[in-house]
């Protein structure tokens, strides 16, 4: 590289002969991105560390589905406080400042959260269609621990599947050439092959998507009938007026977990196949773009909790409470009571 060369081209590493190139970015530019990004980072670690907090104070919100709902939020606040940050550096200097086994583990965590938040929708999906569609068998079958054990295991393979791909390096078999040519000191870039970027996109993607948007048809389906029949029985009596209710609450619940749903692939849809197809393009998609997808993709894990608090009146009403609580120190702690017309499904 000529002297005129090195002048206009700010490396990562000066003193290293191999060292990647940073991104070339205006200073007005560079403190936009930290700043748009830095407030993503602060809204997903306090709007799901709300949702953590919530569900574990109040017992009232302690059912199988908030359970799953909670554990959903810890993979989105983990995500937050372990992945982000060090992604928004990467994006914004085009560089990465921690060594290789650390890019390593950090792509794990990526993978590992991206998955988990996945099964955790799944699982959600199959708690809200036994909910509604076989009541009676799923009061005696789906309990706190049942959900726990489910909850343990998806963390666990989410873990060792993540880890084990990454640091295995099997992702990248065919590539060893091309990954050698085009690497540089101060990059953390991780490539798939043609095969398994589209076994990332089928499994992690298509698979899950349609047994969920096939399971919400369902829900919705029958939530419809029962609606329909309810209404053909008019009656003014309590009874009625609390299954008309009930039925109520069961299709905005139903609702509103699809919007989860449809937020998370909405989300990561684009980075996914992006990530499937750059392979057959002999991977021309700019580094830029991958980062504004990723960026893209971890604004999902900031939408949950917007989603949760717009939507339940429960958390709501817990959100209200904790901050008026911890925050403004209106209340005491031992008036923090969810009151009784808060339902424990989903309201």
């Amino acid at each position: 590289m000529s002297s005129n060369e090195t002048e206009n081209i700010l490396l990562c590493y000066p003193s290293h002969p191999d060292s990647c190139p940073r991104a070339h970015r205006p200073t007005l530019v560079k403190v936009t991105m930290y700043a748009f990004v830095s407030l993503m980072i602060l809204m997903t670690v306090f709007g799901n560390l709300l949702i953590i907090i919530s569900i574990s104070h109040f017992k009232q919100l302690q059912s199988p589905t908030h359970l799953i709902v909670q554990s959903l939020a810890v993979c989105d606040c983990l995500l937050g406080l372990l992945v982000m940050p060090y992604s928004m550096v990467r994006s914004v200097e085009g560089c990465w400042f921690l060594g290789n086994v650390i890019c390593k583990v950090h792509s794990s965590l990526d993978l590992t959260f991206g998955i988990s938040s996945l099964i955790h929708l799944s699982l959600i999906s199959i708690d809200r269609y036994l909910a509604i569609c076989d009541p009676l068998k799923y009061k005696m079958r789906v309990t706190n621990n049942t959900v726990t054990v489910f909850i343990t295991f998806t963390w666990i393979f989410s873990f060792v599947y993540s880890f084990s791909v990454v640091f295995s390096g099997v992702f990248a078999v065919g590539l060893e050439g091309f990954i050698l040519q085009v690497s540089c000191f101060g990059g953390c870039v991780v490539f798939f092959n043609k095969e398994w970027g589209l076994t990332c996109v089928i499994l992690a993607i298509i698979i899950p998507g349609t047994i969920m948007s096939s399971l919400y048809i369902i829900i919705f389906t029958v939530v419809r009938k029962h609606t329909k029949v309810l209404s053909e029985k008019v009656s003014v009596t309590t009874t009625g007026v609390n299954s008309q209710s009930s039925a109520h609450r069961e299709r905005k619940a139903a609702k509103t977990l699809a919007l989860v749903m449809g937020v998370f692939f909405i989300c990561w849809l684009p980075y996914a196949i992006a990530t499937a197809v750059d392979p057959f393009l002999h991977f021309v998609t700019p580094a830029d773009v991958f980062e504004a997808l990723g960026c893209f993709a971890y604004l999902n894990s900031t939408c949950n909790p917007l989603i949760y608090g717009f939507f339940y009146p429960c958390f709501q009403k817990a959100f209200k409470t904790l901050i008026s609580t911890y925050i403004c120190g209106f209340n005491h702690s031992h008036t923090l009571i969810i009151r009784n017309h808060i339902h424990l499904n989903v309201n």
